[in-house]
């Protein structure tokens, strides 16, 4: 489990893996976020360097603690996609947070987006309907996280997180969904392992577990941000 700081006070509690919250509705301006451990007293002994972010208004953002390419821990600042999406259209995010090199994602066992970096993120209108997913190091067709069965519906940012150690061999995929696009924006992350949940007003955390096995577990801890106008 992990607890995450913003500003110095604790925000989120006691999160483990693929757990929901409500998204956090943050004043537009500068933040420094802390990830801890679950038993910590404060903010001061963060698991990752605490990181500083910048929230502009009206926007949505995921923030997630995972592995660079080297499989040290990092953290990066997504702004997720709220443009409006066509009639009978849905939208597919694909973000590399795993400690591998490039990769390319294949859906139906062809490449469809290819020498994607970690820390980077690759995005596409596509109709509704369900893909099966799959990432494999870039030059080859062998998947080593799926093939997963994932779910785009109408107006739907689909967001696919491919996470984990290539070393280890345990990448894995994580899905996010924001929802409400094809009319007002009303942001909802949710789902695990690859295969999109049911959605619901809650935003996806994934915890590490504890200070010493951060390193071990390879997780990803992702928290989604929606700002309104008032500055900070």
């Amino acid at each position: 489990m992990v607890d995450v700081y913003v500003d110095g006070s604790l925000t989120l509690d006691d999160f483990e893996p693929g757990d929901l919250t409500d998204a956090i509705d943050l004043p537009a301006g500068n933040y420094t976020v802390a990830i801890t451990g679950a038993e910590a007293a404060d903010a001061s002994a963060p698991v990752i360097p605490a990181f500083d972010i910048t929230l502009g208004a009206n926007m949505s953002y995921t923030a997630v603690a995972h592995l660079d390419a080297s499989g040290a821990a990092t953290a990066t600042l997504y702004t997720n996609d709220l443009s409006a999406i066509a009639a009978g259209q849905g939208k597919i995010t694909v973000r590399h947070t795993a400690a591998a090199p490039t990769v390319d994602i294949l859906a139906g066992g062809a490449t469809h987006f290819a020498n994607l970096s970690n820390g980077g993120e690759v995005k596409h209108d596509m109709g509704v309907g369900t893909i099966s997913a799959a990432v494999a190091l870039t030059g080859t067709l062998v998947p080593v996280i799926g093939p997963a069965d994932v779910t785009v519906a109408e107006g739907s940012n689909v967001i696919v997180y491919a996470w984990g150690s290539a070393q280890a061999g345990n990448l894995a995929l994580a899905v996010q969904v924001i929802d409400g696009l094809q009319t007002s924006p009303t942001g909802v992350p949710a789902g695990s392992a690859g295969l999109a949940a049911e959605s619901n007003n809650g935003a996806l955390i994934g915890g590490f577990g504890a200070l010493a096995a951060l390193l071990a577990l390879l997780g990803v801890a992702a928290t989604r941000i929606r700002t309104a106008q008032a500055q900070k």
